[in-house]
């Protein structure tokens, strides 16, 4: 048996709240986002795992959801790496934009299609195939190497990010991963087999309350 993956999705952000799309934007967390974030912590802590290594995004929100994970297991000064390639999705110009405010100017159809198409950008942004581009080749590189060599590493980042990776883990088709939303908060642990294939999962909460 090699190590342990988990996976947190960030806590709810002032433009997840706003309705806004957010991207590589950079807003915080809002008092809903910090207390899930703490859940998250206190469901790993229960669970009784100790981390090797943290890795996160370079935005605000998925840093300060890793370091609550990390105060409430105890282990608030772990070695924390933040890199961008496990950053949000870019919506390139739909960033900022209220999502009502864009399928009035572009339709609703056009916005449903560039949220949840698997390989259709916005204009300017990522498509989720995108994000996946950057973020399998970081994930071989960089964790999956530390998870084989038996480490616990705690990978704190975006619905989106979670996605491309949760899709490769669990072996979604283009069709599954784009109905699946991920909870804010909500730890998912992940045990590999020596060949880094999934040996179990387990979600320590409630992955229906995902928005």
């Amino acid at each position: 048996m090699s190590g342990t993956l988990v996976l947190v999705r960030h806590g709810q952000s002032d433009w997840n709240l706003k309705n806004l799309f957010t991207g590589w934007r950079d807003p915080d967390l809002t008092a809903l986002g910090v207390e899930e974030a703490k859940a998250g912590g206190k469901a790993l802590a229960e669970y009784g795992i100790k981390f090797d290594v943290a890795f996160t995004s370079s935005l605000i929100r998925a840093q300060r959801t890793c370091q609550f994970v990390l105060d409430a297991v105890g282990q608030s000064s772990l070695e924390t790496i933040r890199d961008q390639a496990l950053n949000e999705r870019d919506y390139g110009d739909l960033s900022g934009l209220n999502k009502d405010d864009a399928r009035e100017k572009w339709g609703e159809e056009q916005v449903h299609v560039w949220r949840r198409s698997y390989d259709v950008p916005p204009p300017g942004g990522e498509s989720l195939r995108d994000t996946g581009a950057r973020v399998w080749p970081y994930y071989l590189t960089d964790i999956l190497p530390r998870v084989l060599a038996g480490e616990k590493v705690l990978v704190a980042a975006h619905g989106n990010s979670l996605r491309s990776l949760v899709m490769v883990l669990d072996r979604l088709t283009k069709e599954e991963i784009l109905k699946l939303n991920l909870a804010t908060g909500v730890p998912m642990v992940y045990k590999l087999n020596a060949n880094s294939t999934v040996a179990s999962k387990e979600v320590l909460g409630d992955m229906s309350a995902a928005h």
